[in-house]
């Protein structure tokens, strides 16, 4: 007996069958070879994640670069391990892919390391349903196995023997080590190297709906010291005294607060302190203070960070932030000292280009166009430091929620979304002349 669909489903049949008409035979082998190895990319997910990689479990951070070796070598990469001694650091994992000569050069950036370290009650991957639940379930564990099923399914298809690609997965992009200058070296001569920059963090979803990412901001964090001549309260404001370390903390603070704001820009006091005494902790999180309510504070302390999203935003906050520094409240100094950061990665015309080819690759997959997300939504990453030298797109990898908390839990479905969409994006970047 003949039965007849719906009429409002009729048209989702036909743009669907639309959509992977689209798709070159390779692409939709590609397509396909990502679905037939879905349980392998979340079993591989949960080896890493069972693994504690925090920043400073250096030789965790190892065990996870030696996981991924053999993913690579299998698909044809050269593998080296950057050792980042100098940098108190773990470490990088290069793979290199030779392919057609000439052909595009692709990079491609990820990390090894979680914030969770070794002694963090959050240690082991849980599955429920479509949802996995773990430290660096999506940060950035769930990028890595993004980009390895998304290489398996090139080279099932056949597209990965011609294309160029170099791989940079960090050791420590949650907390880079010093100096950038060593510890970003290899990246960023990769950059300089490469054509494009795919960086295969989180995919950011708003309101249900997968979103585009072309800039990042940077961060940067400051400290700030304040100091002031010391006595009884009662003479505190006299011409004698003055006002005092905390009267001019306030100052600078509330400064801050009525002249920097412009668009794009975040500034931010994390830490605070001030009295007869305050010591700032060499982790930078914590200050000892001592004081009392009759005594005029010799000295403050305050540490914060800032973000922007273009060098040339970066100059002129850095250079309000000094000028409002430098107008000392009678009796008092102040000194402002800037530590290193992550650059920006500010929104360009090469980078919507990229964002464009996503978009054809979402329309003929049958998917929703991704619109830009707004950098203010998006934290730092490690491809700010090749942004100055190639066009790049953020956010390859997986949806999730929670990161950087003990409630991070990533989309297993989106695994698959983001693998076919890097696959075929990967595929015809190669090509592209």
């Amino acid at each position: 007996m003949r039965r007849w669909l719906p009429a409002l489903v009729l048209p989702l049949l036909f743009a669907t069958a639309s959509a992977d008409a689209a798709l070159s035979p390779q692409e939709k082998s590609m397509a396909a070879t990502v679905d037939a190895e879905y349980e392998r990319t979340v079993s591989l997910l949960q080896k890493l994640v069972d693994q504690n990689s925090g920043t400073m479990n250096l030789a965790g951070v190892r065990k996870v670069a030696d996981m991924v070796r053999p993913e690579f070598e299998q698909l044809g990469f050269r593998v080296e391990w950057k050792p980042m001694d100098r940098a108190q650091r773990a470490g990088h994992l290069i793979a290199t892919h030779a392919g057609k000569r000439g052909g595009k050069r692709l990079l491609l950036i990820g990390h090894l390391d979680t914030v969770f370290e070794a002694d963090s009650p959050f240690q082991k991957f849980e599955r429920n349903g479509n949802r996995g639940h773990g430290p660096g379930a999506g940060d950035d564990k769930g990028g890595v196995v993004v980009m390895l099923a998304a290489l398996r399914a090139m080279h099932a298809a056949g597209t990965l023997k011609d294309a160029n690609i170099e791989v940079v997965l960090t050791g420590d992009e949650e907390d880079a080590g010093s100096p950038h200058a060593v510890s970003r070296a290899d990246l960023i001569a990769a950059g300089k190297r490469a054509d494009v920059a795919l960086d295969f963090e989180g995919l950011s979803v708003e309101g249900g709906q997968d979103m585009g990412s072309i800039a990042r901001r940077s961060v940067g964090d400051w400290t700030l010291t304040t100091r002031g001549k010391s006595g009884h309260s009662s003479r505190i404001f006299s011409e004698s005294f003055g006002d005092g370390a905390v009267f001019e903390m306030a100052r600078i603070i509330a400064a801050f607060r009525k002249e920097l704001p412009e668009p794009n820009l975040t500034f931010n006091v994390g830490l605070i302190g001030g009295g007869q005494a305050a010591d700032l902790a060499a982790d930078g999180s914590h200050i000892a203070a001592a004081g009392k309510s009759n005594i005029v504070p010799a000295v403050a302390v305050a540490k914060g960070d800032f973000r922007t999203l273009s060098p040339e935003q970066s100059e002129r906050v850095v250079g309000k932030m000094k000028q409002i520094v430098a107008a000392h409240l009678p009796g008092t100094e102040a000194e402002l000292v800037f530590e290193e950061g992550y650059p920006p990665m500010a929104p360009t015309a090469g980078n919507r280009a990229l964002l464009a080819r996503l978009n054809e690759i979402n329309a003929d997959l049958g998917l929703a166009k991704m619109p830009e997300l707004d950098p203010l939504l998006r934290g730092a990453g490690d491809i700010s430091f090749v942004a100055a030298d190639v066009d790049g797109l953020v956010g390859l990898g997986p949806s999730s929620s929670g990161d950087h908390t003990p409630n991070e839990t990533v989309d297993l479905d989106s695994l698959r979304r983001q693998a076919k969409r890097a696959a075929i994006l990967m595929s015809r970047l190669s090509v592209a002349k």
